[in-house]
């Protein structure tokens, strides 16, 4: 007897899109984007932003944050905010074309992004 092998992938999707603003029908999305942010749309429940680059939040430059992009730290918010039940739940993240880059950029080479989000 053949069994079929079962994948669950639990990991939030991330949609990339043109415009941000324009957050396609589906479930409940949360957006992320460049700084300053826009008012959020109001297919949005939440939302983050972040600068570009690397950023090291706490003076001592500890392992916890040396070198992550601010996009994963901006996707760390919006895991955590949903985790805590700050914002509403959400079941993707819309990002526009002007941080596309450093979120798949995050995705490809920070391991906790790439363990909460997968690119859809």
């Amino acid at each position: 007897m053949r069994l079929m092998a079962w994948t669950l992938d639990a990991r939030i999707p991330v949609l990339f899109v043109a415009e941000p603003l324009r957050i396609p029908e589906g479930p409940p999305a949360a957006l992320l984007c460049l700084a300053p942010p826009p008012p959020l749309p109001e297919e949005a429940v939440a939302g983050a932003s972040f600068e570009g680059g690397v950023a090291i939040p706490h003076l001592s430059g500890c392992a916890c944050c040396q070198g992550r992009s601010e996009a994963a730290q901006a996707l760390d918010r919006l895991f955590q905010a949903r985790a805590r039940g700050a914002c509403p739940w959400f079941a993707r993240v819309v990002v526009g074309a002007a941080a596309a880059a450093e979120v798949r950029r995050a995705l490809a080479e920070d391991a906790l992004s790439a363990a909460r989000f997968r690119a859809w």
